[in-house]
């Protein structure tokens, strides 16, 4: 990665693999150069942030990552659901309107349309409303774009997928949060987004691009939505010189790599 930086030398990263439940980081390394690191916590307590301090005037980095993952792809329709009662608070967090995701404004259109299914069955009938319903069309969007822009255009990219699944689960009464994650099968390669949710009393991976499944996903970071798990932020503007994003799925079962 290389970006051309403003006046600000500071510059906040989330692009590390996380050590959290389903998965297990076996090795990895971050090179800034002409930085120095400090690492504080993410959000909701799963991953790590980075804040470098640039003493050039372009960040380059490089990251490399191994990691197994270990969770499974279970059938959504046969979790159940979690009463509201039960939920602990990492999950009623995720049940609220957020800047991106306003559920409440759908809450009568989940209601007749996907109000008959119960549990996991509402989360795969939404997941595959969203998918049949929605274009993935490159550049679509921006980072002013909402869930309500998103339900009017019916299209967008990763992101634009993830509000749109949270938005509709919530309104369901069904926690949803938002995951930045890497993906063997991300076409073209690039950061990627997915959708967790609430059910049978675990978060599961969900993703209506299609293009990510839970047990080839490796987990960087989770929020309310877009905004709290932005890859990178800076004060002042920075420009992109070049970014790749690489990733590889080994032959051992349960295996994948991540390289950035």
């Amino acid at each position: 990665m290389e970006y051309a930086l403003g006046t600000d030398p500071m510059v906040l990263l989330t692009l590390e693999a996380a050590e959290t439940e389903g998965q297990r980081v076996l090795t990895h390394t971050l090179e800034v150069e002409d930085a120095t690191v400090h690492r504080i916590g993410a959000e909701c307590g799963v991953g790590q942030r980075v804040w470098a301090s640039v003493t050039v005037p372009t960040m380059r980095l490089r990251y490399r990552a191994q990691v197994n993952v270990s969770r499974t792809a279970l059938p959504l329709e046969s979790l159940p659901p979690t009463p509201l009662h039960a939920l602990p608070s990492e999950a009623v967090t995720h049940l609220r309107p957020s800047r991106y995701c306003q559920s409440d404004m759908f809450l009568s259109f989940v209601e007749s349309r996907f109000g008959e299914f119960p549990g996991g069955a509402k989360v795969a009938a939404i997941r595959d409303w969203v998918a049949e319903e929605m274009r993935y069309v490159p550049a679509s969007s921006n980072a002013a774009t909402t869930v309500l822009d998103t339900f009017a255009t019916r299209e967008g990219v990763c992101r634009d997928f993830v509000h749109m699944v949270c938005a509709l689960c919530r309104a369901a009464g069904i926690p949803a949060r938002y995951a930045s994650v890497y993906g063997a099968a991300v076409e073209p390669p690039d950061f990627h987004a997915v959708a967790e949710v609430w059910l049978d009393g675990a978060w599961r991976i969900v993703d209506a691009t299609g293009m990510c499944s839970a047990d080839a996903a490796v987990v960087v970071a989770v929020g309310r939505d877009a905004c709290d798990v932005a890859f990178m932020e800076t004060e002042t503007p920075a420009y992109l010189v070049a970014q790749s994003v690489l990733v590889t799925e080994h032959g051992v079962t349960g295996a994948a790599a991540g390289e950035t």
